[in-house]
Parts: structure tokens; sequence; C-alpha cells
């Protein structure tokens, strides 16, 4: 999972890191147009420079090989949006941004053949230091490296598709290299957590804007250039994207905050968790 800094959180691991310097500036904080490219840049050069510390402090929560939807904790083992655990033996599955890779190491567990895909070099780094058998690519999830119909299944959570411009473009490219009869499910930032500040505390239960501006989250530099890009989309958005990429949607799943998880993780509290949704899991078939 990669929800992440602005807007979002991630994929992590207990291991000991490869540390890199910090930063050197801090970014401004802006609501302004981005486009693909622009976007593709700032967030593989985000994600390169950030990728120690994400895994540093998220790791706990996440372990090595879990499969976890989001901050709230949803396993996939209880969940089970891409299948009964024993019908994934032997299928052949894509993770998209898939960080280090926790879901394929879980997969591989289940017999499932995965690929783990990232943009971000370094993340990947942490995915091979952790170790799997399974192949690393480091690719853009707008132009997929792979055949036609070379997946059974696809899976990204939080990956992805919050830090593209084009989000059809993404799902029409998933469609492209699923078998007939495959299942895409992908995880991202609830709508309507837009509408509000990215605070764990009551700050955050207020609304802050309006949930139908959908001018993308921008940390940019101090020559104002993105280093950190989100966009956003309504509910109503989504669906629609999922459709024009010819898929149908099985499912809109809408996790609760369960009282085990006293976490915190940017925005996602259990303050929040308690009165507001966090995550949208949408299950999505190829027919």
């Amino acid at each position: 999972m990669t929800p992440v800094g602005g807007r979002g959180g991630g994929k992590s691991t207990t291991r000991e890191p490869i540390i890199q310097e910090p930063e050197a500036f801090e970014p401004e904080a802006v609501r302004r147009g981005a486009d693909g490219a622009e976007s593709s840049r700032a967030n593989r050069g985000w994600w390169d420079r950030n990728a120690d510390e994400y895994q540093v402090e998220h790791g706990t929560f996440l372990g090595d090989d879990r499969f976890v939807w989001g901050p709230e904790g949803l396993d996939e083992v209880e969940a089970e949006l891409l299948g009964p655990p024993e019908e994934l033996a032997g299928r052949d599955v894509l993770e998209l941004g898939a960080g280090a890779a926790q879901c394929s190491r879980w997969l591989t567990a289940q017999g499932a053949r995965p690929v783990a895909l990232d943009i971000s070099h370094r993340q990947l780094q942490h995915a091979l230091r952790i170790g799997g058998s399974f192949p690393l690519v480091c690719a853009d999830a707008c132009a997929l490296p792979f055949a036609d119909a070379s997946f059974d299944l696809a899976c990204s959570a939080y990956g992805a598709l919050p830090f593209v411009a084009e989000p059809v473009v993404v799902l029409r490219e998933v469609r492209r290299v699923l078998r007939p009869g495959g299942r895409l499910v992908f995880s991202v930032t609830h709508p309507i957590r837009w509408a509000f500040p990215d605070e764990p505390g009551p700050e955050g239960l207020s609304v802050s804007g309006s949930y139908f501006d959908r001018t993308p989250y921008v940390e940019q530099d101090d020559t104002g250039h993105a280093v950190y890009v989100e966009h956003h989309r309504t509910l109503g958005d989504r669906v629609r994207d999922v459709v024009a990429a010819g898929f149908r949607l099985v499912d809109l799943v809408e996790p609760e905050w369960p009282s085990w998880n006293t976490s915190e993780w940017g925005g996602w509290s259990p303050l929040r968790g308690s009165l507001l949704p966090g995550t949208a899991i949408f299950v999505c078939a190829r027919d």
C-alpha cells in the first residue's frame, strides 16, 4: 500500500533501511493544474527521495508480507476481494504501485505468480532488500511493459491511481494486460476526504474546501517545479473511469475503522475513522 504525505499513506518494512540525505528545501503546498508528464516526473522523484523514511515510518503496521488495503487495516486474508485464497494458486497477478512489494510477497505465499511494478527505483530497492522470488519492474503504470492478456488478476493498494492525471489511461492499460474474466481491485483515498483538512485530530472534522474541486494537490519547490502531485476524483468520476476503461464495477468497499486499530497515519486516525470513510476499494471485472 502506498498512501503518502500531502493527502495520502504507504508500504513499509520493519528491517533496517538504507538512509538517504533528506531534501534540502521545504516544499510549498498549492492547488494548481499538473499534467501527466509533470505528475509522473514529480512523483517518481518524491518516492525515490522519501522511500527510506516511508519504509521506516510504516513498517510496524504493514510488516513485510501482509496484504493491507489501507490505513484502516483491512487485510486481504479477511476481505478476499481478489477471490478465495485457494483460488489464487497458479494465477498471474500484476501489483501496481507495489512499493516494497508486501502484497506480492503475500500473493507468492498463496501460490500466485505476482509481478511487482512501481515507478520508483528506490522503492523497488527496498523490495529487493526484503527479498522474494517474483519479478520487480520499474515502469510507469500509464504504459505497462507487458503483452496483451498477460495476467489473471491486477491489484493496487493506494498505488499509481491517486498520482496520475489521467486514471482512465492506467485502467485501459490494465484491462489490456488482463485476460478475459480477469479482475482488478484497487484502493484509493476516499474522495470525500478531499473536502476536509488532512489532519487526524478534531481540526480534520470540518469541511475546508469543495468536494467538487478537482484541482490537483501539488507540492512545489521554490522555483515552482512540482515535487509531489495527487489528483482528486469524485466517487462518480472513479465509477465513470472504471466503466470508460471497459470494466464492470462489481463492488465498492468502504472499510470501517476497526476498534483494534489505534494508529494514526497522516490524516487517518481512530477519531476521523469513526466518522468519515478514509478508503474506497473498487472491485472491477474484465468481462
